[in-house]
């Protein structure tokens, strides 16, 4: 804050930077994850490696023929190689099959 003039007011600046994208709607939900390819994506930061075999587990239960890829697969999407590794997700997805994604993160 700087004091304008000499009135007892102060100029505020707002923390936060300017929107630099668009804001859309989410996409279309699957009805099922039954029969679905399911991939997972981590940070690698907390946890995930215990987290995802119990989620896979749950939904394997949950909805028959579901199919999952690993994290592994992918790489940590946090950290040194986090640029590479979501330039080419899209592709990877789409080249896997991929029909859904569980993304974790730690704190």
């Amino acid at each position: 804050m700087t004091q304008a003039s000499g009135e007892g007011r102060y100029a505020v600046l707002w923390p936060r930077g300017e929107k630099t994208i668009e804001v859309t709607g989410l996409a279309k939900r699957h009805d099922t994850l039954e029969g679905k390819t399911v991939c997972g994506l981590w940070d690698y930061l907390f946890r995930g490696d215990e987290i995802f075999p119990m989620l896979e587990e749950g939904l394997k239960q949950r909805y028959p023929g579901i199919t999952f890829i690993g994290y592994e697969e992918f790489g940590s999407t946090h950290g040194e190689d986090e640029h590479e590794v979501l330039a080419t997700l899209p592709q990877k997805l789409k080249t896997l099959g991929v029909d859904a994604v569980i993304s974790g993160m730690g704190c």
